[in-house]
């Protein structure tokens, strides 16, 4: 078996094995900072097995809402079959943003790639924001 790091090097039992889990995942994620002029909130949804995020950044007149993305999902391990984490990347012809978000003590971190493709001279970015869980209340 190939590896590129020790963590990488796991028996894995074939007879036991399960696809991975995305529940810990879909939700309405908020953003933690209330001023934040990034992203506010993130809807990850959960369809036939696969899932797709839905993004709402801050605008000068409300919310904007971003097309739908795959998500890719990710394990904390090889051998974990829990997802943990995700990568997304939108893509709105200036510009390409990719998202890779990981769940860390019940938030999701959010680490942000802003890449510029016109010619407006905007230097590429990254920005790294916390979001919780939105629970509904009764």
């Amino acid at each position: 078996m190939q590896f590129a790091q020790i963590s990488d090097l796991v028996e894995v039992d074939t007879a036991t094995l399960a696809s991975l889990d995305p529940a810990a995942l879909p939700g309405t994620w908020l953003n933690s900072n209330p001023d934040t002029t990034g992203i506010a909130r993130l809807i990850i949804s959960e369809h036939d097995g696969a899932l797709s995020l839905r993004v709402y950044a801050v605008g000068p007149d409300g919310l904007i809402e971003w097309d739908a993305a795959e998500v890719k999902v990710f394990s904390s391990g090889p051998a974990v079959r829990m997802a943990a984490g995700f990568t997304s990347l939108h893509d709105f012809g200036f510009a390409e943003t990719r998202l890779q978000g990981m769940i860390m003590k019940g938030l999701l971190v959010l680490a942000q790639f802003h890449h510029f493709k016109d010619d407006s001279q905007r230097v590429d970015y990254f920005v790294r924001e916390y979001f919780a869980l939105e629970h509904w209340r009764n």
